[in-house]
This record gives structure tokens, sequence and C-alpha cells, in this order.
């Protein structure tokens, strides 16, 4: 991608001293994880992952525990040097970076928010978020007015004198969000940050950093096991299983045309209605007139090729007339019944 933020190209993670060997006889022999620990005495942390990430978008990395999510994403600001393969940042390459560069690219350009937040329980609220910039060595003053600004950018205004045990999880939360875009990274990478909190608040911090999103406008790689959380945050998704990257699109791609049988497993219990849009699933006009004979006059519902199975199942209802898909004005495809109950089944309209 032209406008790539994060670039990934053949990233390998093998752990245990044949590592090179092991890899070799992946690509050989097409080993799985439990061959490569026989023979190698091996552990397949990541297997030649390439994806790349878009200015201001959200990727999502989702797997099983042990799916190398988490050991990839500790790849992108180099705290896990690769086995082999290239990780490029806003186009450079950061395993080439000396230590010097490499310090600062983590410390300008990169933040990182994870499920344990660990504040420092002696320091303020304010003193927490502006400590990285203290590093730095920005003095007091200017420190204390980007804390304040990035409370306010997470709603926790006011809250800068407290002590972190004097918050709720859920706001212990925001400050680790705060300190994070205090410093004005232009990537943010979060490891399962709203995992270990309570439903309701996960789901309100959720929709808080989406919101947020939408104003920062943060290039963002979340890490994250629950499906749910993906779709709803993710302009794209990563599926990892044993740590190869098994499948990479929308929500909807991956729900309408899972990979394999391990991403069927995965999205099997999802439902399409808010996911898989018109133009998934609607007939071609020519195509629904040569099966169904040739569109009445009547006034048929009307549908965007964007629209959700939601939507057009709110305007089948009460009515025989199939739903006509218009794009500027002009018809672009149909949806009748029986094609809406097969987008719903998640099988082809036959």
């Amino acid at each position: 991608m032209s406008d790539a933020v994060v670039e990934l190209e053949g990233v390998w993670k093998v752990f245990g001293e044949r590592a090179q060997e092991a890899m070799a006889a992946i690509r050989a022999e097409g080993l799985g994880k439990p061959e490569v620990l026989e023979r190698f005495q091996a552990v397949v942390g990541v297997k030649d992952a390439s994806f790349s990430v878009s200015k201001g978008e959200i990727f999502c990395l989702m797997g099983l525990s042990g799916s190398g999510k988490s050991t990839l994403v500790r790849h992108i600001n180099r705290l896990i040097e690769p086995s082999a393969g290239t990780i490029r940042i806003l186009g450079e390459d950061i395993g080439a970076m000396k230590s010097e560069q490499l310090r600062a690219t983590r410390a300008d350009k990169i933040g990182m928010v994870f499920q344990n937040m660990a504040l420092l329980p002696h320091r303020s609220v304010r003193d927490n978020i502006g400590f990285a910039l203290e590093l730095r060595g920005m003095d007091g003053y200017h420190r204390a007015q980007a804390a304040d600004r990035a409370l306010e950018t997470v709603s926790l205004h006011g809250y800068g004198d407290r002590l972190p045990s004097e918050l709720s999880g859920g706001m212990q939360q925001r400050v680790g969000l705060a300190r994070a875009l205090a410093a004005d990274p232009e990537i943010l990478l979060m490891d399962e940050p709203f995992s270990a909190l309570d439903p309701l608040i996960r789901r309100n911090l959720q929709d808080e950093f989406l919101n947020l999103s939408q104003t920062v406008k943060k290039t963002t790689v979340f890490i994250t096991h629950d499906l749910d959380e993906a779709i709803r945050m993710g302009d794209r998704i990563g599926i990892m299983k044993d740590g190869e990257i098994v499948q990479i699109g929308t929500a909807e791609d991956i729900v309408t045309a899972p990979a394999d049988d391990y991403v069927a497993d995965f999205v099997a219990g999802i439902s399409r209605l808010k996911l898989v849009s018109a133009a998934k699933i609607m007939v071609p006009p020519e195509k629904f007139s040569a099966l169904n004979g040739p569109l009445s006059d009547a006034a048929h519902p009307e549908a965007a090729p964007t629209d959700d199975l939601d939507t057009l199942v709110e305007l089948s209802t009460g009515t025989d007339l199939p739903v006509l898909i218009k794009d500027a004005g002009t018809l672009v495809g149909v949806v009748n019944k029986d094609t809406l109950l097969h987008g719903l089944q998640g099988s082809s309209e036959g």
C-alpha cells in the first residue's frame, strides 16, 4: 500500500538454538508446530507473516491463546527480534536501526497499551501519563499540559491529581491509553487492552476508543482473542493459528468467505445481520429477470449496496415484492426473500 504506516514482509520467529534448521524444514517439508518441537526442540512463534496497515486504520490480529498474535505485535517495535523478515515503520526498516534511532522511534512514533497498565502506584495519574515525556527530558510545565490534554481526550478531566488506586479498572485502562496518546505517536500497539474488564465496561471502552479513533486517527494494531471485539474494532482482521496468519480481510469478507475450516469454526456463531451487505448477496437484474420473469411496475422497496441484511429484512417484512438495490439511482441488483434467507444462512443463492 502506498500509504502503509506499518509493513511486515516474510516475518518469522522461531525460538530455539536450531531455529534456522527448523525454518528450512518448515519451508521444505511443511512441518507443523508439534513436529518442529519434536525434531528441533524449537517453538514456532510466527510463521512467514506479511501484512501492511494503512494510515489511520485499525488492524485487528486475533487468534486463540498461543496463536502468536502477541509475539507478532512485539516485533513491530522490535521488543522481539525476528528470525527472518523485514518490518518497516513509516518506510524505515526498524531492524536496521541503531540503538539511538530505535529508542527515538519507540519514544516518538509508537505507543503501546497493554492489558496490564503497570501504572506507578506512588505517582499521580498526571505523572503516570507524563512519565514517558519526563524520560524524554520535557519540562514539568509542558509535561503537565500534555497529560491534561490526554486526560481530556479519554474523558478523565479532573482526575490528574488522583492516585491509580483511587480509580476503577476501566478508568485505569483509560489512563494507560492517555499515557500512550500523550506522546502523540503515529502508531498504537494495543495488546488485549480491554480483555480483563467486565463486559459492560469493556464495551463502553471499545465505543470510546472507536470514537476517539475518528478524532485522532492513529494507525492501530489491536490484539484480541475475541472475534466479537475484532469485528467491532477492526477495519480489517487477521486471523492467526500456530504462528501463521491464515486469513486477512474485512469482517464481511471473513464471515462470508472463510479461508478454511479453522476460520469457519471461528465465525460459525457470528450473526450476519449487521456484517453482510446487500452487495454480497444481490442477484444482477438480468439474471433475476431470467430466473423469475420481468420485475413488475409496483413500488418496490429500495436499498443501497452498502445496506446490511438487517435493513433488508426490515424492508422485506410485510411485502412479497423483491428489494431493488440501487447505486446512485441505477439498478444494480435485486434481493428477494429466497436470496435473503440464503444470505442469512451463509449459503449461495443457487
